[in-house]
C-alpha cells in the first residue's frame, strides 16, 4: 500500500484530535501542560523582572551597574570597549591625604569624581552639619564636600577653605550619603568629595601613590555582559570587576538564595506536571490499542501509526504551551499590578525569553514523559482486532526512564540549577523512591494477611490495591510525590523566611562606631549603653596583612579572583577576643580556654577564607603589622554570619597577642528612629569616633526580602495546581478498570452504598500511605537540600507527621470525586461495550 503523505497524516490527526477532545485523559494532559508552561513562564517572567528590579536597586549601592576597579588607571582600550558599546561612563579616584585648614590638619579619605557620578543612586548633602539632607548634585570644580566629622574635627563651617595637596578648595556642603560607600564599613577617616577636574592640581596622585581608580559603567544587560566578556580576559592582576552581587555580601546572598528557591519551586511544578503528562499519555495509549490495531489492518505502517498519534499529542501540546505562556505572562502582569505599592517603581521588562523558555519546557516534558508510552501504539499487533487479549510488546525500561531523566536534566539545565542542587534532587528523589517503594510493597503484603478478618467494604477496597500491588505502589508514590513536593516547597518557604527575618530583626544594628580611641573606650561604652539596648562588644582593631603561610609567600598560594587573593591584597582588620562571638560557630579546633598558652599565639580563621587559602589546623601564619612581623598558629576555624550587621573578622587572635600595638575599637549598635539629636550629641562628645549609618542598607535589604516573600507565596499556587493535575491524572489512569469492576459488582447485586464505602476505604488507605511516604521523603530530601543547596541547619520537622491524615482526607475526597463515573455508569451499558 502506498504510504500516506504528510498532509494526509496531519489531516487525520487533526480530525481524530477534534473528535477525542472531550476525552478525560486529553483534558488532564492539556491541563498538565498548561500548568507546566504557565508555571515555568510565569515564574520565569516574575523572577527575571523582580530579579532585574532588585538588581537595579542593588546597583544604587555600587553607584553603577558594573565597576572596573584597580590600583592603576584603566587602559585606554578598556574604556574604549565600553564607549563603543554605548555604556554610560563615570570615573572616580580614591586616595588618602592630609586635609589642611587654618585650624589644623586631619587625615581624610578623598574621592575625586566627574560630573556623571553616580550612575545609579544619588549623592545626598546638607547645608550645615547635622541639618536636613537634600538629594542630588555634586561638587563643582573648585569646591569640596566633606562629612560632618571633618567639620567637627577641624572646627570648620560651610564656606571655609581647605587645602587638598597643593589645591585650595571651597568647602561648600556637608556630605551625608554616598551610594557606593555602603559596604565600606571599615574606613576610619572622614570622606572629602572633590571634582575630578581638580585632581591634577592637587599634585597628590603620582607614580607609586596608593590610589584606587574606579571606572563606573551603566547600560543594558546585554551591553554589560558583552563588555565583561571583552575585557575580563585582559584584566591586570591589580584589577577586578564588581557588580551588585559582588559589591554587597548581604544583597548578593539574598538575591542568590531567592533565585535558587524560585527555580526549585518551578522545577517542582514542572516535575509534577510531567508525571501527570506521563499518566495521561499512558491512558491515552491504552485506550487506543484497538484503534491502532484497526489502522494497522487498513495498511498503516508502524512508523505512520506512531507518527499519527504523535501528531495529535504534538498539536495538543503546541496549543497548550501557547496558551500556558500567555497565561503565565498575564498572571505575572496582574500580580505586578496588584503589588505595585510594595514593589520598586521601575520594573524592567523581560522580553520573550521567559515565554519561549516556558514553551520549550512544556514540549520537553511532553517529549520525555509522553513519547515512551506512545511508542507502544506502533507495536500493537493487527491481530488484536480479533483477539483483544493481545497486548503490544512493552517498551524498553531504559527507553522509558532514560527519556524521562534526559527531559528532567534538560529542564534543570534550563533552570540554571547548579550541579550540587541537581544531584541533591535526583539523588534524594531516587533514594527516597527506592526505599519508600520497597516499604510500601512490604506494607501491602502485610495487609494481605489481614484481609480475611476485614469487613466487606474494606475487603473490596483493599482487594483493589492488592490485585495489582506494583500499580498500587506506583500510584501511591505518584500521590506521595504531590504531597512531598508541596510540603517541601512550603517547608523551604517557612525556613527561608524565618532565616531572612532572623537575619534582619527589627532591632538589627543600624550604626557602626569606628576609630574609638583606647582612652575613650570606657566613656564611649557607658554613653552607648544609655542610647542602645544591646550594643555589640567593643572589638580592638589593628590593621595587618597576611604575608606567608608556613614560611611560603601567600601570593604564590592563592588563585586569581578568589576570596583568598582579595584578602591578601589588602590590610585585614585583626582583632583579639577572649570569648567566641555570638554569631560565630567553631567548625574545627578549640577556643582559647581549652588549649595551652605556650608556644606560638593562636589565631582563629574564618572557615571559607581558610578553605580558599588551603589552611588547616596547626599551620603557621605570618602577618605584617605596623612594620613588624607577627607569627601565629591556626588553632580553630569558624563559620561567620556575614549578614548580621555585627562586627565580623577573618582573623581573631588569642587575648593579648597584639595588645602591645596601637589599636582603635569598633562596635555596632541599634538606635531607634527619631533619635538623631542623641546621635549628633554622641558625635560631638567623641569627635574622633566615626559613626557610620547603615539604615539605608537595612531598608534596601528589607525591601528585597519583602519582594522575595511575595514571589515565594506566588509560586506555591502553581505547585498546588500541578499537584492537582497529577492527582486527577492518576485517578483517570485506573478509571476504565474501575468502571468495569463497578458494573460487574452491581450486576452481581452489590449496592451503590457498599461500593462507595469500598472506594472510601481504598482511597483513605492510599492517601494515608502516600502521606507517610511524603513525610519520610520530605525529611530525606530536605536534609540533602539544606546541606548542599541552601546552607541551612537541618532539624526534624514534627509537623510532617500530619501528612498521612492530610493525604487520607485530600486524596480520599479527590478519589471519590474523580471516580464517581464508576458508580454512576449503567452496568448494562458497560457490560455490553466490554
Amino acid at each position: 500500500m502506498r504510504r500516506l503523505s504528510l498532509a494526509r497524516l496531519v489531516a487525520m490527526a487533526t480530525r481524530q484530535l477534534l473528535r477525542d477532545v472531550r476525552c478525560g485523559e486529553l483534558r488532564v494532559l492539556f491541563f498538565s501542560l498548561l500548568v507546566a508552561v504557565a508555571a515555568s513562564s510565569a515564574i520565569g517572567y516574575f523572577s527575571a523582572r523582580l530579579n532585574a528590579a532588585m538588581l537595579l536597586r542593588a546597583t544604587e549601592f555600587l553607584g553603577a551597574d558594573l565597576v572596573l576597579s584597580g590600583t592603576s588607571q584603566a587602559r585606554r582600550e578598556q574604556v574604549e570597549h565600553g564607549e563603543r558599546l554605548g555604556l554610560r561612563h563615570a570615573q572616580a579616584v580614591e586616595f588618602s591625604s592630609v586635609i589642611a585648614a587654618d585650624t589644623g590638619i586631619q587625615l581624610a579619605s578623598v574621592k575625586a569624581v566627574d560630573s556623571a557620578y553616580p550612575l545609579r543612586g544619588e549623592l545626598k548633602s546638607a547645608a550645615e552639619p547635622y541639618a536636613e539632607e537634600q538629594p542630588g548634585g555634586g561638587p563643582k570644580a573648585g569646591e569640596a564636600w566633606a562629612e560632618a566629622r571633618l567639620f567637627t574635627a577641624l572646627g570648620l563651617k560651610p564656606g571655609d577653605r581647605i587645602d587638598v595637596g597643593q589645591q585650595s578648595l571651597h568647602l561648600s556642603r556637608v556630605l551625608t550619603f554616598e551610594p557606593d560607600r555602603a559596604g565600606d564599613f571599615y574606613s576610619l577617616t572622614p570622606r572629602v568629595l572633590i571634582n575630578l577636574a581638580d585632581l591634577d592640581a592637587t599634585g597628590i596622585v603620582q607614580p607609586g601613590s596608593r590610589v584606587r581608580f574606579r571606572e563606573l559603567w551603566s547600560g543594558s544587560s546585554e551591553a554589560l555582559s558583552e563588555y565583561r566578556v571583552r575585557i575580563e580576559p585582559g584584566l591586570a592582576a591589580n584589577q577586578r570587576l564588581e557588580d551588585a552581587r559582588d559589591g554587597n555580601r548581604q544583597i548578593g546572598g539574598a538575591l542568590a538564595r531567592a533565585e535558587r528557591y524560585l527555580n526549585l519551586a518551578s522545577l517542582a511544578a514542572v516535575l509534577l506536571s510531567g508525571v501527570a503528562v506521563a499518566l495521561s499519555a499512558t491512558r491515552f495509549a491504552t485506550r487506543r490499542f484497538d484503534a491502532s490495531a484497526l489502522l494497522r489492518c487498513l495498511g498503516l505502517s508502524r512508523r505512520e501509526t506512531i507518527f499519527l498519534y504523535a501528531l495529535q499529542l504534538g498539536m495538543l501540546g503546541i496549543v497548550a504551551c501557547g496558551l500556558g505562556a500567555g497565561l503565565g505572562w498575564l498572571t505575572q502582569s496582574v500580580l505586578f499590578h496588584l503589588l505595585g505599592g510594595l514593589l520598586p517603581p521601575v520594573i524592567p521588562a523581560a522580553g520573550l525569553l521567559p515565554a519561549l523558555a516556558g514553551i520549550a519546557t512544556g514540549l520537553l516534558a511532553l517529549a520525555g514523559f509522553a513519547l515512551p508510552p506512545l511508542s507502544a501504539l506502533g507495536r500493537v499487533p493487527p491481530l488484536r482486532v480479533l483477539r483483544r487479549d493481545l497486548l503490544p510488546l512493552p517498551p524498553s525500561a531504559w527507553m522509558v526512564y532514560g527519556a524521562a531523566l534526559i527531559a528532567l536534566g534538560l529542564i534543570m539545565w534550563r533552570l540554571s540549577l547548579d550541579l550540587k542542587l541537581t544531584l541533591a534532587l535526583l539523588g534524594g528523589g531516587l533514594v527516597a523512591a527506592l526505599l519508600l517503594g520497597g516499604l510500601l510493597l512490604y506494607g501491602l503484603q502485610t495487609l494481605r494477611r489481614l484481609l480475611a478478618r476485614a469487613t466487606l467494604p474494606w475487603r473490596l477496597g483493599l482487594g483493589q490495591l492488592l490485585r495489582h500491588p506494583l500499580a498500587a505502589a506506583g500510584q501511591s508514590l505518584a500521590f506521595g510525590l504531590i504531597l512531598l513536593a508541596m510540603a517541601l516547597i512550603a517547608l523551604l518557604r517557612a525556613e527561608l523566611l524565618d532565616t531572612w527575618q532572623s537575619q534582619l530583626p527589627a532591632d538589627a544594628p543600624n550604626h557602626f562606631a569606628l576609630n574609638v580611641l583606647p582612652a575613650e573606650k570606657e566613656a564611649f561604652a557607658i554613653r552607648l549603653a544609655a542610647l542602645s539596648p544591646h550594643p555589640a562588644p567593643l572589638y580592638p582593631v589593628v590593621p595587618g596583612r597576611l604575608t606567608a603561610i608556613n614560611g611560603e609567600a601567600v601570593k604564590q598560594l592563592v588563585s586569581k579572583d578568589s576570596q583568598g587573593e582579595r584578602a591578601v591584597q589588602r590590610d585585614l582588620s585583626l582583632t583579639w577576643a577572649a570569648q567566641l562571638p555570638s554569631d560565630n560557630r567553631l567548625v574545627a579546633g578549640r577556643w582559647w580556654g581549652e588549649q595551652p598558652q605556650d608556644g606560638l599565639p593562636g589565631v582563629s580563621v574564618e572557615a571559607k577564607l581558610a578553605n580558599n587559602l588551603g589552611l588547616k589546623l596547626g599551620d603557621r601564619l605570618s602577618f605584617s603589622v605596623g612594620g613588624l612581623q607577627r607569627d601565629a598558629q591556626v588553632t580553630s576555624l569558624r563559620e561567620v554570619d556575614w549578614d548580621n550587621f555585627q562586627p565580623n573578622f577573618y582573623m581573631i587572635f588569642a587575648p593579648g597577642t597584639l595588645a602591645d600595638l596601637p589599636a582603635t575599637y569598633l562596635t555596632s549598635f541599634y538606635l531607634p528612629p527619631q533619635h538623631d539629636r542623641e546621635l549628633v550629641e554622641l558625635a560631638r562628645s567623641f569627635p574622633s569616633v566615626t559613626l557610620l549609618q547603615v539604615e539605608a542598607i537595612l531598608a534596601q535589604l528589607r525591601s528585597i526580602l519583602a519582594q522575595v516573600t511575595l514571589a515565594v507565596e506566588f509560586v506555591l499556587l502553581f505547585v498546588l495546581a500541578a499537584g492537582m493535575a497529577v492527582l486527577f491524572a492518576g485517578l483517570q489512569a485506573t478509571l476504565d478498570e474501575r468502571i468495569r469492576q463497578g458494573a460487574l459488582l452491581r450486576a452481581l447485586g452489590a449496592e451503590r452504598a457498599l461500593l462507595l464505602q469500598a472506594r472510601r476505604a481504598e482511597f483513605a488507605l492510599l492517601g494515608a500511605s502516600s502521606g507517610l511516604l511524603a513525610a519520610l521523603g520530605c525529611e530525606l530530601v530536605s536534609a540533602l537540600l539544606y546541606r548542599f543547596a541552601f546552607d541551612l541547619d537541618w532539624q526534624p520537622h514534627p509537623w510532617l507527621l500530619t501528612l498521612p491524615l492530610i493525604g487520607a482526607l485530600v486524596i480520599g475526597a479527590a478519589g471519590i470525586l474523580g471516580t464517581r463515573r464508576a458508580l454512576n455508569s449503567s452496568p448494562l451499558t458497560v457490560l455490553r461495550e466490554a
